[in-house]
């Protein structure tokens, strides 16, 4: 067995990481392959995993807002796209024998238990993985601050935010600039004044208040996920003292 560098993670996916190449909806082999991975982690290194999934892939709050709906109403239905990813997720991860709880910040007993801080460490420390969905429940809020807002509730070591389409953080975008700069590490300060938009300003200093570290890699690569889990030098990493291998 291999020694994991954290003993408890917050795994940030992206809605987009579930739809493949499609782009949008829920490609059910990308999601396999991702609760194979996570099957894996448990196996291998035995960290706690917590998982909060975006709903990017079915409805953007912002989107509908800058068309003229009541952003309220149309972030509300963001939560809700996280929820179906969620469950899709948990399906996928019991399947492959993971036990699973679903964590919802809205209340919808029939599907989902209601976030309670306290549930969720105990179902960690009892080997189940945790996902949070319906974001902090609350609107103008991204799944990137609900990463770490229960990150710092559960005293999780490190955020590990699983990009699509990029292996870490650049100066710019590489897609656009082939001279493009990659960081191997960042300070949370320099990520917020710089904006180099690896989460959104009130999550990182989220984490900068509470001293949480950040990785930022590709979840493109199969295995990057152990990998990082592991402390393997992969991506960049925003703040933390990290020395990989």
């Amino acid at each position: 067995m291999n020694a994991a560098k954290y003993k408890r993670v917050v795994l940030k996916l992206s809605g987009e990481a579930l739809a493949g190449g499609k782009g949008y909806g829920i490609d059910p082999l990308i999601v396999d392959a991702i609760a194979q991975e996570i099957k894996e982690i448990r196996k291998t290194a035995q960290t706690e995993i917590a998982i909060v999934v975006g709903g990017g892939n079915i409805w953007r709050g912002l989107a509908g807002s800058a068309k003229g709906m009541d952003r309220t109403t149309a972030d509300h239905m963001g939560m809700l796209a996280t929820v179906i990813n969620s469950l899709a997720l948990q399906d996928a991860l019991e399947s492959s024998g993971i036990d699973t709880r679903v964590q919802s910040a809205i209340e919808m007993r029939q599907v989902a238990e209601p976030y309670i801080r306290r549930r969720a460490i105990r179902h960690l420390e009892k080997g189940r993985v945790i996902i949070f969905a319906a974001g902090t429940g609350n609107p103008y809020f991204s799944t990137d601050t609900t990463a770490a807002l229960r990150a710092a509730e559960i005293e999780a070591d490190v955020i590990l935010m699983a990009k699509k389409n990029t292996d870490g953080v650049y100066d710019s975008d590489p897609r656009l600039n082939p001279n493009a700069k990659k960081f191997k590490a960042l300070e949370y300060i320099e990520v917020i004044n710089r904006g180099l938009g690896v989460m959104d300003a009130t999550a990182t200093t989220l984490c900068m208040d509470n001293k949480i570290p950040i990785i930022v890699f590709s979840i493109d690569e199969p295995g990057n996920i152990l990998k990082a889990t592991l402390g393997h030098d992969i991506g960049t990493v925003v703040g933390g003292n990290f020395s990989g291998n």
